[in-house]
């Protein structure tokens, strides 16, 4: 089952139908976060998001200022996707 699928089915399941996902960036999804006082959200590797901005041409550079402007910065609601960085992650 791919990410994108497990998403909407556990979205179903629990009645949050409010998850928000980015177009194009399924093979960056790690999972939903669940906490206390907060809605659940979908969270995505953020390496891989910077390594798929630079297949798509950017540099390291571009990369990473395009994803903390556009993504990291895109507040859309309670629902609003988060990253995470692995301690095994390199770009």
């Amino acid at each position: 089952m791919s990410a994108r699928a497990w998403i909407d089915e556990w979205s179903d399941s629990t009645d949050n139908n409010g998850l928000l996902v980015m177009d194009g960036y399924d093979d960056c999804i790690v999972g939903v976060v669940s906490r206390f006082g907060t809605d659940p959200f979908v969270v995505y590797d953020r390496t891989k998001v910077i390594k798929k901005l630079m297949a798509d041409g950017m540099t390291y550079e571009e990369a990473v200022e395009f994803h903390e402007f556009n993504q990291i910065g895109a507040f859309v609601g309670p629902h609003t996707p988060g990253f995470i960085e692995l301690p095994e992650s390199e770009p």
